[in-house]
């Protein structure tokens, strides 16, 4: 009978708060995860918003208590670089699948088509995802249907599509002969947006096929990569201090939403799940406790004809 290792004594549990991520190629999300987990000390871990493993960059993830903020990041806009290539498409729209067309571009792209087609894909646009996307089709993963050689047929859906930006052009040939262009761009989109799914009508729109062979996440919401540390780094820091450093729900929170000062009675108020006084702004705002904690999200509403903040989300306890 083997041996068995021994099991590495578990870490020490991570504050509650958040971690941005610098997502490597080659893990899913859910692998990130995993990691995370196993240096917070702790299985109350998720994220906000799904990288595919050929993809890199910001994934914020939430530990502890701070994984009920996900929600409110998850709806925020994204930013990436992307590197189009047209003249072939895929199965998966990017790199990781199967080539399934090889048009090619011929003699190139002229510029004032890939300019036009470039702004009929900007602004509020209707986009069918991709195939082999998370999206559920009668209970089950489209991913899941199309792998089983389902066909798997997605309704368009409407997405914002802030910034397209071409930042390069560079035309080449493939190893089978086949004259591709590939476009550097940088995007800022909305949520539920699949940059696979721009590339892809982009070079149909062009009267060719398209697919990714790069995307790097830049941006969710108010993380961007500066605030972004590789797994390995994170690892370092937590064995240096004996613990995984996390940003604390209220400066997690500062970077999302406005931010309301609280009194003390507010703060007990809150935590009660109580309303309080209206703040007068729009949207949701993160109400702070005199100690600097975060105590809830609060929005303006009108109940029984009174303009009121409600606690939409309680993070402190009460009492």
């Amino acid at each position: 009978m083997a041996e068995q290792r021994p099991r590495p004594p578990r870490r020490p549990t991570a504050a509650d708060g958040f971690l941005v991520v610098d997502k490597p190629a080659g893990l899913t999300s859910h692998d990130v995860v995993g990691r995370c987990r196993r240096l917070a000390g702790t299985r109350k871990v998720g994220h906000a918003g799904t990288l595919d493993p050929m993809a890199t960059g910001v994934l914020v993830v939430g530990v502890g208590r701070a994984t009920r903020l996900l929600t409110y990041v998850v709806g925020a806009d994204k930013a990436y670089d992307a590197t189009i290539r047209l003249g072939v498409g895929t199965t998966t729209d990017d790199a990781e699948g199967e080539v399934v067309s090889t048009p090619g571009v011929g003699a190139g792209i002229d510029g004032a088509d890939l300019d036009r087609e470039v702004a009929a894909l900007t602004g509020d646009i209707q986009q069918v995802p991709t195939t082999v996307s998370a999206i559920k089709v009668d209970g089950r993963r489209a991913y899941d249907r199309a792998r089983a050689g389902e066909d798997v047929e997605l309704a368009a859906r409407p997405v914002t599509v802030s910034a397209f930006d071409v930042r390069a052009v560079r035309p080449g040939v493939t190893a089978d002969g086949t004259s591709v262009v590939d476009l550097d761009v940088s995007v800022v989109v909305s949520s539920g947006t699949y940059v696979r799914a721009l590339g892809r009508d982009l070079g149909t729109a062009l009267g060719t096929a398209g697919h990714l062979t790069a995307l790097r996440r830049t941006r969710v919401g108010g993380y961007g990569l500066a605030a972004a540390c590789t797994l390995a780094e994170m690892e370092a820091q937590a064995d240096a201090d004996g613990v995984l450093a996390t940003l604390t729900p209220a400066d997690a929170a500062r970077v999302s939403f406005e931010v309301r000062e609280l009194t003390a009675a507010e703060t007990t108020a809150l935590g009660y799940g109580q309303w309080v006084a209206p703040s007068g702004a729009e949207g949701t705002q993160a109400g702070i406790g005199p100690d600097g904690t975060l105590v809830a999200l609060l929005e303006d509403t009108t109940r029984r004809g009174e303009r009121l903040a409600r606690p939409v989300l309680v993070l402190a306890p009460s009492g």
